[in-house]
């Protein structure tokens, strides 16, 4: 039966299920099992554990005889979740999938293999697709998608996900993030998608020491980097953005390096991000970081959410005080993922910045959901969604950290949208209008 399935899937893991966990995964077989399409968010912090409920759930639609895509916004996260999705789901024991039906498909993939994925996706002896959004290109189609799975959406946009649903027949959604973001703003900027939060990280993490440091201080943060790559471990060095000139961030950024490179850290070897370089080779600069070619990385773009480097254990942070909340709780995530002690620290630009309120929440909490909260107190929800989303600062929002007037008017719009999903009744007129010109003018910006 399937539950003793699961209950064996379960027992076999490394590990046991926190109760936040347990229950994502209750909402989620619940979805999978009500006929109808599943919509789903899953929010948790950095090293939660999202990825066995993604496993688990791409397990239970395939024993129903269907396949699942994973999908990742860059080449190496979906690499990662490859990696990580195989040694969940390929066992030796009969209960679970074979490695050929677990396949990688990115810009990289060989031309034969590529071909290969692609007829085995269309005839379905392949069962689990993890890629970028190469999966998206036309020649790709499936035998019977039934779960899509997309991590990191923010960056995937609903016309992506309307070309994914196409390739099956309205295939089960399941969305996943590592920014923590405020249930009132969840509610109003993923409306679609029903809400599971991960709030617990597993036991056995470790804590990661975070200190403010006054600029005149920053010998010593070079030195716990100088140290910590002594013992074999990396470490990230971020900088802002210099000015909002793209052309002077790269200059700034290469200047930065160099001088690092050839004063303080002579002997060991660097690596730099910034705006300016392509996919690629932001790409290759990251995979050489993974690959321990590089001991320290200098990065003005924010590093990847997601990329698992398990031995970085420091995160340095100049002008920290022009960093939101969210920026920093993220920049933070990247390091302590290994078993060795790890260290955040935060530069501001200037000495009274070191009383910065988001600096000082950054050492009082790790929590990224209380972080997200206290973000969007002192910042706002324009700021806080950034320009992109723009569009919802023009909303007239009563409040947005009204939870319970939000959950109603959730409530009420998901109502309309049953009885009259293209407002063409007569009652429904003056919405109407007011929605089509709100969008009228929204349409400039990039709302995903």
């Amino acid at each position: 039966s399937p539950e003793e399935w699961l209950e064996v899937q379960l027992k076999a893991l490394p590990f046991e299920l926190t109760a936040a966990q347990q229950n994502a995964l209750d909402q989620v077989r619940g979805d999978l099992g009500s006929g109808t399409p599943m919509n789903r968010l899953l929010q948790g912090d950095v090293g939660s554990g999202k990825t066995v409920i993604a496993a688990l759930a791409a397990m239970i639609v395939i024993r129903g005889g269907g396949q699942a895509a994973v999908m990742a916004p860059t080449s190496i996260l979906a690499e990662q979740h490859f990696q990580s999705l195989s040694s969940l789901l390929v066992r030796d024991d009969q209960t679970t999938l074979k490695q050929p039906e677990v396949r990688l498909l990115i810009g990289a993939t060989p031309e034969n293999e590529k071909a290969a994925i692609r007829e085995g996706l269309a005839n379905g002896t392949i069962k689990l697709v993890v890629g970028t959004h190469a999966l998206l290109q036309d020649p790709v189609n499936f035998h019977n998608l039934q779960l899509a799975v997309v991590d990191e959406q923010h960056r995937f946009g609903v016309e992506q996900r309307g070309l994914l649903r196409q390739k099956g027949e309205n295939p089960h959604l399941l969305v996943m993030t590592a920014t923590p973001i405020p249930r009132s703003l969840a509610l109003t900027m993923y409306g679609d998608l029903e809400l599971s939060i991960i709030d617990e990280l597993p036991p056995g993490r470790q804590p990661i020491e975070t200190h403010i440091l006054f600029p005149k201080e920053i010998e010593r943060a070079y030195g716990l980097i100088r140290s910590q790559v002594e013992l074999g471990n990396q470490a990230f060095i971020i900088y802002p953005l210099v000015e909002e000139s793209e052309k002077i961030e790269g200059k700034a950024a290469v200047e930065e390096f160099n001088q690092l490179q050839k004063e303080v850290y002579p002997s060991y070897q660097l690596g730099l991000l910034h705006g300016q370089m392509s996919a690629e080779d932001k790409d290759a600069i990251m995979t050489r970081f993974r690959d321990k070619e590089i001991q320290i990385l200098v990065s003005t773009t924010v590093v990847e959410v997601g990329v698992d480097i398990p031995d970085a254990t420091v995160m340095l942070v100049e002008g920290a005080d022009r960093f939101g909340l969210a920026q920093l709780h993220q920049l933070r995530g990247r390091v302590g993922r290994g078993s060795e002690k790890s260290y955040c620290i935060l530069v501001p630009g200037n000495a009274e910045d070191v009383e910065n309120e988001r600096l000082k929440a950054m050492v009082e909490t790790d929590n990224g959901f209380i972080l997200a909260e206290k973000d969007l107190a002192i910042r706002g929800p324009g700021q806080f969604l950034g320009t992109r989303q723009s569009g919802y600062t023009q909303l007239k929002l009563a409040s947005i950290t009204d939870l319970k007037l939000l959950e109603q008017a959730r409530a009420q719009a998901t109502a309309l949208f049953q009885q009259d999903p293209d407002l063409t009744q007569d009652s429904h007129q003056a919405l109407a209008q007011a929605v089509e010109k709100f969008w009228t003018r929204q349409s400039a910006g990039d709302i995903s």
